[in-house]
């Protein structure tokens, strides 16, 4: 990804001039979107800019409750059956009218192979039309999570995809070009006027968005260019010259000073996102790695001895500047676990040299470490931070930091033998990370994200009954026993849940949410 330099700042800024009298809202962060195609790529920043433009059946209040969307009511018909009623008059920006037909397709597209989203959109069933207006959802089992499931699916015009011969997602991972990468066609509050990959992304208020008459656009946001600028310092820069209104992933070591700058103000909030490192338990020797005819990330002993040389206080105080939450639990909200799962491994580094010993490896042994550099709150430094502390044990760990544009499609084809990643998002329910984070890989959907590609059968049998178990007091007590049998495994190292405030222009008001995501309808630039 390209370093945006003052000067590239100051022409993508006036390029992005909008209409005479429109209100503007200049948005950065430290990358860029990866694709406009809403299923292609599960990427919080992707999800937040695409869902501004294409809507779900049902979306999240300021208080994150499910409330109506593109379905206005909706129905559990039986154990396995759901009947949404869609809302009428809809059109998408081309002009075409929204139908039946687009949330069918939509559910389908979603279930393809170059889908990132196929474990949702598999869980919710299948669609069929009743009318125009009405859709009725078979699930493979009862769903306690059905609403869930279908607030992860945009819904994309038929008729559009088809004719641009996109009725598959793009595949991001093999670099596939289609029109689904940069141009988009939705129904929702915003239309997507230009897509500049590493430059800027621009989008403009759709004015018969059906949200207006019902008073749903509360804010004065017609245009939204939003600015990928990497370097933190010519972000933050930009923010306090006045070149941009908001920054909502501020460099923590910045934050305070942003706090007594006349003009700028720090908006605080934590958000639902586990940050952890993911290791190759499935290969018999590690790609990069000195150690050959073995793995020895398939030892628990070597996981446990990663584990306890973390001094995860360490990283609190000094890389994360106290801006996180430290846990032993992988889910991204505490909601749905105990004290027990929460707690972590002590910090006892004799403790794992000890292990290390035990193992076969007293000397220890070399990796590399894969990490984004433009993802995560400080997630090159933790990278960094983690190297220090394993090479106090005699793992030497080269650290390979990359852009997220970069990273994501090497974790993708499972080019890594140890990896960050972080999870999170509006939804905290426990399926959401047991299913596609934690699972065994089915091919399917189930451990999509499961780059280590680790198996743990307890696990699989205790997610699968969660998926259908509909008595909450029962599934949640499921729920505890799957992330207690992930930390007996030690398949992930936990490291922390991100607080992130972010930081704008003091004429500006926006709501910071949980999931992270910039809602423009209900900001407001004076």
């Amino acid at each position: 990804m390209k370093r945006l330099a003052i000067p590239l700042l100051a022409v993508a800024l006036a390029c992005a001039a909008g209409e005479p009298g429109a209100v503007t809202l200049r948005w950065a962060g430290r990358g860029d979107i990866n694709t406009t195609d809403p299923y292609s790529q599960n990427e919080n920043l992707t999800n937040n800019v695409n869902a501004l433009v294409y809507e779900f059946l049902v979306t999240r209040d300021h208080n994150m409750k499910i409330v109506p969307a593109l379905a206005t009511s909706w129905t559990q018909v039986d154990a396995t059956t759901w009947r949404f009623k869609l809302r009428p008059g809809v059109r998408f920006h081309d002009g075409t009218p929204f139908t039946a037909d687009d949330v069918v397709f939509s559910f389908e597209r979603a279930k393809a192979p170059s889908s990132q989203l196929r474990a949702y959109a598999n869980q919710a069933g299948v669609a069929k039309k009743i009318d125009d207006l009405t859709v009725e959802f078979t699930t493979p089992g009862p769903n306690p999570a059905m609403l869930e499931h279908v607030i992860t699916i945009n819904i994309m015009s038929k008729a559009w995809c088809e004719k641009n011969r996109a009725a598959v997602p793009q595949n991001f991972t093999q670099k596939e070009d289609m029109i689904t990468a940069h141009e988009a066609n939705g129904t929702g509050p915003y239309m997507l006027v230009t897509r500049q990959p590493d430059v800027k992304t621009v989008l403009k208020k759709n004015p018969d968005w059906w949200g207006i008459k019902e008073g749903r656009f509360e804010g004065n946001v017609d245009e939204v260019d939003y600015l990928p600028i990497t370097s933190d310092a010519t972000r933050v820069a930009a923010l306090i010259s006045g070149e941009v209104d908001l920054v909502n992933d501020p460099p923590p070591q910045d934050v305070p000073r942003l706090g007594e700058t006349a003009g700028v103000k720090v908006i605080e909030g934590a958000e639902n996102r586990i940050v952890f490192i993911g290791m190759d338990q499935k290969r018999d020797e590690l790609l990069y790695s000195g150690v050959k005819g073995k793995n020895p990330f398939k030892d628990l002993r070597v996981r446990k001895a990663l584990y306890e040389s973390i001094d995860i206080e360490a990283i609190r105080r000094t890389t994360m500047r106290g801006l996180s939450k430290p846990t032993g639990a992988l889910a991204p909200g505490p909601e749905q676990t105990t004290p027990e799962i929460e707690k972590r491994l002590p910090f006892d580094r004799a403790a794992a040299k000890k292990l290390l010993a035990d193992a076969g490896y007293p000397q220890g042994f070399d990796v590399t470490l894969d990490c984004p550099n433009n993802r995560y709150v400080n997630d090159e430094k933790i990278c960094q931070a983690l190297a220090a502390m394993w090479a106090q044990i005699g793992v030497t760990v080269r650290v390979n930091a990359m852009p997220r544009a970069v990273y994501f499609p090497k974790l993708e084809k499972l080019d890594t033998s140890l990896y960050m990643l972080g999870w999170g998002g509006a939804a905290t329910d426990a399926i959401f990370v047991l299913q596609p984070v934690l699972s065994s890989y089915s091919g399917k959907g189930d451990g999509d994200f499961n780059y280590g590609r680790y198996t743990n059968a307890k696990l699989d049998a205790l997610t699968a009954k969660i998926k259908v178990d509909m008595n909450p007091a029962d599934r949640l007590e499921l729920i505890h026993q799957a992330f207690l049998a992930h930390n007996a495994e030690i398949n992930t190292l936990p490291l922390h849940r991100q607080v992130i405030p972010w930081a704008s222009r003091a004429n500006v008001t926006v709501q910071h949410r949980p999931d992270n995501w910039v809602i423009p309808y209900w900001a407001t630039v004076k």
